[in-house]
């Protein structure tokens, strides 16, 4: 799935896996986050994925040039999920527009879960 822009000078053309490079960068700079997570469908199991995985959490949708973001997050305890939330959604949906240039119809939050101890 692509994202492309046509102009005077030739076409210019995004890829799915670099717009959730972008979402899943933005997402973990935002304060509550520990970072993303990747489910195991088999076992059901979450685990926090490292820095170069963060696409693993990211599912991208691309429909008329309009882009869709799911994220797969684990926050902080004690955190304010709404609130956190928010931040996130916003941060995510500035950073891809400003990066791409393209409309960013919604980011979609999921909690995948919660990092108790500060390791």
């Amino acid at each position: 799935m692509v994202a492309e822009i046509k102009t005077d000078l030739g076409n210019i053309t995004l890829s799915g896996t670099v717009i959730a490079r972008v979402a899943g960068l933005a997402a973990t700079e935002c304060y509550g986050v520990v970072g993303m997570a990747a489910k195991n469908m088999r076992d059901g199991i979450v685990r926090l994925l490292k820095i170069e995985s963060l696409t693993r959490g990211v599912v991208v949708r691309i429909d008329d040039n309009v882009i869709s973001v799911d994220l797969h997050v684990i926050m902080e305890y004690g955190m304010n999920i709404p609130a956190v939330s928010e931040t996130i959604s916003s941060t995510v949906k500035y950073k891809v527009q400003e990066f791409s240039g393209f409309t960013v119809d919604d980011v979609n939050i999921f909690v995948e879960g919660i990092r108790v101890d500060g390791k």
